[in-house]
């Protein structure tokens, strides 16, 4: 059994003892920490939570627990049951809520689940804010209503449609042209939420053949659900088969992208931000931000169209940061996730979906040959096991010192960046390890940095 407290959230495995899975005792604690910290934040006045699942098999036991434990503290719900991470953020701001809760873990396997926190904005709670909310749990920091002072409850339908009308509305869709290319597209929804998503945006963006792969949200996953190309060989093998022109994949919550191109091969999870940012920025020039361990093709894409970078740490809440900070124009992380501001802050597929059909659609090029005109890299992730004796953060000082010579980044780890490639050392924040993503021009030289660099740490060690 897995629990793990995080400043995002809480996630683990459904059962065992409490303090240790996923148990009831833990959702009521930390929904009702949530809870009261949104009441203290708002002089204790009548608030209103949104809530959206994803389609696995906890899902539902979840939901009662989080909808009733918020009705104990006096909250108002809103329930938008089965649905995606991006609704419920399209959704806390438009219904002018006090947060939001969305039970998802995301691309965990089926017997994890999770609460993700998001604040009145419907974005991801920040650090400090996350902190606040583990210590009311720590400390069970809360108090329920009276019987007259109970929260309300109401189920909502209608953010499916207003979420794809929210997307079909950004001046960088073109319906006309989606539809008018005729595309035929194959989708795997891994038999979650995207099962009801995705095939009714593509049938607004007026896409009418689509071939539908685990498109039935029972929660039954029917692979390993992280959308990588290990775990995507069948939707590549059919996509050859039938002849389709493009692939989507997402994962339970709809939140990362995975595209497939025309004769199976991957676009590569990593490439997902890069052509969509290289069309946007194309059409409305500006900024972009990924974390410092996405790859470099999106800053050479970003300058070859006369605009800067910026790369922030990682995690999606610095992401976010540092695109307001930097006014980008569209941002996100190499896992497939799109972060467009012009409809809100938070990873969004169905945005990415409509953005990269558009793209195809004006190109009037192949899916491998739009990923053939950008930059060829490739990612080595290594890791190495950590005991309680060694210091890491002398580690990273000693790796930064050796390598002081080259373009160094401290903002999260040590990132170096050399002439052609660069490599990424950070600790782990749930696992005591020092991860090490290093990329170059072939895979060959990735692994070859990567090993140099753990050569070298282990000297130190």
């Amino acid at each position: 059994m897995t629990l793990i407290k995080s400043i995002s959230g809480i996630r683990g495995t459904i059962g065992g003892q409490p303090n240790e899975g996923l148990t009831p005792l833990d959702i009521v604690k930390f929904t009702s920490a949530f809870g009261s910290w949104i009441k203290k934040r708002n002089n204790n006045e009548k608030c209103k939570i949104v809530i959206g699942r994803d389609a696995r098999i906890s899902g539902e036991m979840v939901q009662h627990l989080v909808v009733g434990t918020l009705q104990g503290l006096g909250i108002d719900v809103l329930d938008l049951d089965l649905s995606t991470t991006p609704t419920v953020e399209v959704a806390v701001p438009m219904e002018k809520a006090h947060a939001g809760i969305i039970l998802t873990a995301s691309h965990n396997p089926k017997q994890w689940n999770a609460l993700k926190l998001l604040n009145e904005k419907g974005e991801f709670i920040s650090a400090k804010d996350g902190e606040e909310v583990l210590e009311m749990a720590e400390n069970s920091s809360f108090s329920y209503a009276e019987v007259d002072d109970l929260g309300a409850y109401k189920k909502d339908d209608t953010y499916l449609q207003k979420h794809i009308d929210a997307v079909l509305n950004l001046p960088l869709v073109d319906v006309d042209l989606i539809k008018s290319a005729n595309f035929k597209v194959a989708i795997d929804c891994v038999n979650s939420t995207g099962g009801i998503f995705l095939p009714a945006l593509l049938k607004a963006l007026g896409v009418n053949n689509v071939l539908e792969l685990y498109c039935t949200p029972n929660g039954v996953f029917p692979h390993n659900p992280e959308p990588l190309p290990e775990n995507l060989t069948e939707i590549s093998a059919q996509i050859k088969a039938q002849k389709a022109d493009v692939g989507f994949v997402v994962d339970p919550d709809v939140d990362r992208l995975a595209i497939v191109c025309e004769n199976g091969e991957m676009f590569g999870e990593e490439y997902t931000l890069v052509a969509i940012a290289d069309y946007v920025i194309k059409n409305t020039p500006g900024n972009t931000v990924s974390n410092l361990s996405s790859t470099r093709a999106l800053r050479d894409v970003t300058e070859q169209n006369g605009n800067t970078y910026f790369a922030s740490a990682v995690g999606e809440v610095n992401v976010v940061e540092m695109m307001k900070a930097q006014n980008a124009i569209i941002g996100g992380e190499g896992n497939g996730g799109i972060i467009y501001p012009e409809i809100h802050y938070g990873r969004d597929a169905l945005v990415g979906i409509a953005l990269f059909l558009t793209h195809l659609a004006k190109s009037k090029m192949s899916c491998s040959a739009i990923r053939a005109s950008y930059p060829n890299y490739f990612i080595s992730k290594n890791k190495i096991e950590l005991t309680p004796q060694i210091n890491v953060d002398e580690i990273l000082g000693k790796m930064e010192e050796k390598y002081k010579n080259e373009n160094i980044n401290n903002i999260d780890g040590v990132k170096i960046d050399f002439p052609t490639e660069w490599v990424h050392l950070r600790k782990s924040n749930t696992e005591p390890i020092i991860r090490i993503y290093a990329e170059s021009t072939s895979i060959e030289n990735a692994d070859a940095l990567a090993n140099k660099i753990i050569t070298d740490i282990k000297e130190m060690i």
